[in-house]
């Protein structure tokens, strides 16, 4: 690993152990509970390493498919262990994909009404 790269993953870290200690922090207050350091360094590791794991095998799912870029489906496939999590980006993905059809529905109808608005001033 190149000095870049371990300091980026240095970086990546301790913005991780921030969101955590501020999710643990108010949960903490909604249920009157303490966290202590080690709890939330350890909540933080655990997630930094599922993420790295993640993020590896999006890459191995991408490049298998011989892609360079990650696709929807890959998440998908990445999730499907965790069926909380496998339901919740299946939501997501098809919230996605109607407010796409949306937009383009939008954009073919504004395009409609500008070609008749050129074909009625010729």
């Amino acid at each position: 690993m190149s000095v870049d790269e371990d300091e980026t993953q240095q970086r990546l870290k301790v913005a991780v152990h921030y969101a955590v200690g501020r999710l643990c922090q108010r949960m903490g207050e909604d249920h009157r509970r303490d966290f202590s350091r080690q709890v939330v360094a350890a909540i933080a590791e655990t997630t930094f390493r599922q993420c790295d794991t993640f993020a590896k095998d999006l890459e191995a799912f991408a490049r298998h498919a011989k892609r360079s870029t990650v696709s929807s489906e890959d998440v998908k496939l990445v999730a499907r262990r965790s069926t909380a999590l496998s339901v919740y980006i299946q939501n997501k993905s098809e919230e996605l994909n109607q407010e796409q059809r949306d937009l383009k529905k939008k954009n073919t109808g504004k395009r409609r009404s500008r070609d008749t608005e050129e074909e009625s001033r010729e």
